[in-house]
């Protein structure tokens, strides 16, 4: 068999692709407005999609707080020159988002242009993570989903990796060392779903060791409960000072929930 002519048409096809990718992915336009954050470190970006001004309404709208350190052409000092024309941008392996305009109260306002990057589209693909268009990749652009995160990922075995779950995934630092903090404790690999919620409620290994000392065996929906509903160490610690011995979870729950505790 002549391997050189196979070599040929499958260069040629994988070109195709991507040729096709590219021409798939258009540029996402919108107007733009950024200022500065709640936090010092941080300028906050809005981005409107809809007809309306963005200076007059909130139609349409995504909101985020980007490190101040991820863009270029911009600082906090920039945005107090009323009437000076910047151009603001952030690049990252998905893309690059860019917002061009003028400084209008303490905001520079204008409009955005994000420009996928079809490459790294197509070893998304390749990973297994198909149907990105071009508004999935300027969210993955400023919550900075990259490659080598999502191999991390991959390569400790998270079930339940998603298009769309890599983004709060990112957004609450999910990481490896993360995943091991929680195996460490005895607890089967979380999957995605799980590990998204127990970030959401800022589950810590560290407290969760300490409740676990105490006698408890929470459960994976039990160490977001836990969260939800405050039951600390020191709580219990209280509870059983109260002769409140040999409660469940549950029961903690309940005493919470009830108001049972004061």
């Amino acid at each position: 068999m002549n391997t050189h002519r196979l070599h040929v048409p499958l260069v040629l096809m994988a070109s195709a692709i991507t040729a096709l990718q590219s021409a798939a992915l258009e540029p996402v336009r919108a107007a733009c407005a950024i200022s500065v954050g709640e936090r010092p470190d941080k300028f906050r970006l809005q981005i409107n999609y809809g007809d309306c001004e963005i200076e007059h309404s909130h139609c349409g709208s995504n909101y985020s707080e980007e490190p101040i350190d991820r863009f270029r052409g911009i600082t906090p000092a920039d945005l107090a020159r009323e009437g000076t024309q910047l151009t603001a941008s952030l690049t990252a392996e998905a893309g690059t988002f860019t917002c061009s305009g003028t400084v209008h109260g303490a905001s520079l306002m204008g409009d955005s242009l994000f420009v996928p990057d079809a490459p790294f589209a197509a070893r998304m693909e390749q990973m297994g993570f198909s149907g990105l268009d071009s508004e999935k990749l300027q969210t993955y652009a400023l919550v900075n989903v990259e490659i080598q995160w999502v191999q991390s990922l991959q390569q400790i075995g998270i079930q339940g990796l998603t298009v769309d779950s890599l983004i709060p995934l990112r957004i609450f630092k999910v990481d490896p060392p993360y995943v091991h903090s929680i195996t460490a404790l005895g607890y089967d690999l979380p999957s995605a779903d799980q590990l998204i919620a127990m970030r959401v409620q800022g589950v810590d290994a560290a407290e969760v060791r300490e409740i676990r000392s105490l006698g408890y065996q929470p459960t994976f929906d039990e160490l977001v409960q836990i969260r939800i509903f405050k039951i600390t160490p020191d709580f219990i610690r209280r509870m059983e000072a109260r002769g409140l011995k040999d409660l469940t979870i549950a029961k903690l729950v309940q005493i919470r929930i009830f108001n049972l505790a004061d």
